[in-house]
């Protein structure tokens, strides 16, 4: 375990099957906000609806970060979003144009996903607690993705920073987005709707959103709501999702 900055503890793990499994074993164990829980290789990694997210040894940054949120429940539904809008806040700072795909994966070269993000609660004795688990890829070759659609920080731009250094400037991003999210109240809140609607690639595009069970929308992106539910403008007028209600969102616009 080792301590950089005195609101977060890194626990560096040589290999885990899942770094959120992890955290959530240390959360309800009563560890503190801020651990974030880095594996050099995650074997088992899970993305949003138990998709697999894999990665060659050595080539991604994968990590969990443990967060003990206060604001009200009905808030709890904009975390995942915030992950998402500072991860590509991050990687836009070291350089990347990155841009975030409602809810929260992350883009770079228009509509390749070089990020994963999967945000899970979790009940603990000493109340809920939120676990943030991060996958980006770094140095991973366009042989080792996973899908077509995919891309890394390499092959975007070549000479990628070193995996610490994106891990460290990440992590702190985040950090940073949920403690002025936390301390802003509904003002808050308000202000990160903001910022992530003028972020957001998805907005102004033609989706289709696959629901469970088979169904679909197909309409214009058009808005983000108060509740972080993306507005699709179909033919038979605004319909609303929620993250945890869609398999996917996919531009047919490309």
């Amino acid at each position: 375990m080792s301590t950089l900055t005195p609101d977060l503890a890194f626990e560096l793990l040589p290999e885990a099957p899942s770094t959120n499994e992890v955290a959530a074993e240390r959360a309800r164990a009563g560890a503190h906000e801020g651990l974030v829980v880095v594996a050099d290789h995650q074997v088992a990694g899970r993305g949003r609806l138990d998709r697999v997210w894999q990665t060659p040894p050595g080539t991604a940054v994968t990590f969990s970060l443990l967060l003990r949120p206060t604001v009200p429940p009905a808030s709890w539904p904009w975390l995942p979003l915030l992950v998402g809008h500072n991860v590509a806040k991050a990687l836009t700072s070291l350089g990347y144009d990155a841009r975030v795909k409602w809810p929260n994966d992350v883009l770079l070269d228009g509509d390749r996903k070089v990020s994963g993000i999967l945000v899970e609660r979790v009940e603990t004795p000493t109340g809920p607690a939120a676990i943030v688990g991060v996958g980006i890829n770094v140095s991973t070759t366009a042989d080792e993705l996973p899908v077509a659609t995919a891309t890394s920080l390499a092959i975007s731009a070549p000479g990628a920073p070193d995996r610490t250094q994106v891990l460290l400037q990440v992590v702190a991003a985040i950090r940073e987005g949920y403690d002025v999210w936390q301390a802003g109240g509904e003002q808050g809140t308000t202000r990160l709707a903001t910022s992530y609607r003028s972020h957001c690639a998805t907005l102004g595009r033609e989706v289709r959103v696959e629901l469970p069970g088979g169904g679909e929308l197909l309409g214009r992106a058009t808005d983000i709501d108060d509740d972080g539910r993306l507005v699709v403008e179909t033919p038979d007028g605004p319909e609303r999702v929620g993250a945890g209600d869609v398999i996917h969102v996919r531009a047919t616009d490309a």
